[in-house]
């Protein structure tokens, strides 16, 4: 990071929840002239002994900089914030969690009112940002000219990742893994419910056993993209669905003995055994990806 602050181009930044002071932090400490606002006055102080001008409206901090950053609450704080701005000119950057489909309105109203516009998706926790060895980044789309222009700017907080012009795609991509993230919460969260009535085996023991299992798994990632690609559900495959829904039985028999539900894993199970009921027992899991989609 530099501390160069004759070098370190000036920007807004609208929104100081946990997430929005701790950009804020990274841009101050990398010397980057930084006005903030937020609706709630109070969580700016702290930032002004840093080197922070704080705004006494969202107006006021657009029009103190060329760049804008907006990390607020919802789609629809974005819209409150920003509608007595003057954003002709502006570069409007969105790091508030969203939809493809907001993000896509935003990018319209926000050229509609002569502003470029990108969006952001944050794949990282607040203690993560500025923090570089702690591997967080930020997908951007939209705009590609704004995304070159303020690169390096952007890159200060978190690396980023730009995933195209359309401005939903940041979002999605940030959505898709969070959603992969959330499914194996839910194995986990099975798993430890299995263990949880053998009192010999400590959950701190079986932990290790079952990181190093899911790493090993990781690899289905690529094979089902490969599967994907190609339209050949069957290619590689080792173990089919039919052979997976068949020892599922397994699961189910197990989770009731140990008194465990099964309804984290109940959909899964069920969407196999139909993918396996409708002819396509001999593919691996990649079928199951159309089958979503037709619903």
């Amino acid at each position: 990071m530099t501390t160069d602050s004759t070098s370190a181009s000036p920007l807004a930044l609208l929104g100081l929840g946990d997430m929005g002071t701790a950009l804020a932090r990274a841009w101050l400490t990398a010397g980057h002239p930084l006005t903030v606002w937020n609706r709630t006055a109070a969580k700016a102080e702290p930032l002004v002994a840093e080197g922070a001008r704080v705004a006494a409206s969202a107006a006021e901090a657009v029009a103190a900089a060329d760049l804008v950053v907006v990390c607020l609450l919802d789609d629809a704080s974005v819209g409150e914030a920003l509608a007595a701005a003057e954003l002709t000119g502006k570069d409007v950057v969105n790091l508030t969690t969203g939809t493809p489909a907001q993000a896509r309105e935003r990018a319209s109203w926000a050229g509609q009112r002569g502003a470029r516009f990108l969006d952001g998706g944050i794949m990282a926790v607040p203690p993560m940002i500025g923090t570089p060895q702690a591997g967080g980044y930020i997908f951007y789309s939209g705009d590609h000219a704004l995304f070159e222009q303020h690169r390096d700017t952007l890159a200060v907080p978190a690396a980023t990742r730009y995933v195209g012009s359309d401005p939903g795609h940041a979002a999605l991509h940030d959505v898709a893994l969070l959603s992969a993230m959330t499914g194996m919460f839910a194995g986990i969260t099975h798993a430890f419910a299995l263990m949880r009535p053998e009192q010999e085996v400590k959950p701190t023991a079986f932990a290790p056993l079952l990181a190093e299992w899911l790493r090993a798994m990781l690899g289905m990632a690529e094979s089902m993209a490969q599967q994907l690609e190609s339209g050949d559900y069957a290619e590689g495959v080792t173990s089919n669905l039919a052979m997976m829904a068949a020892g599922n039985a397994t699961l189910e028999a197990t989770a009731e003995e140990q008194g465990v539900s099964g309804k984290l894993l109940d959909p899964f199970m069920a969407s196999m055994r139909e993918r396996v009921a409708t002819g396509y027992g001999d593919e691996g899991l990649a079928g199951l990806v159309d089958m979503l989609r037709q619903r």
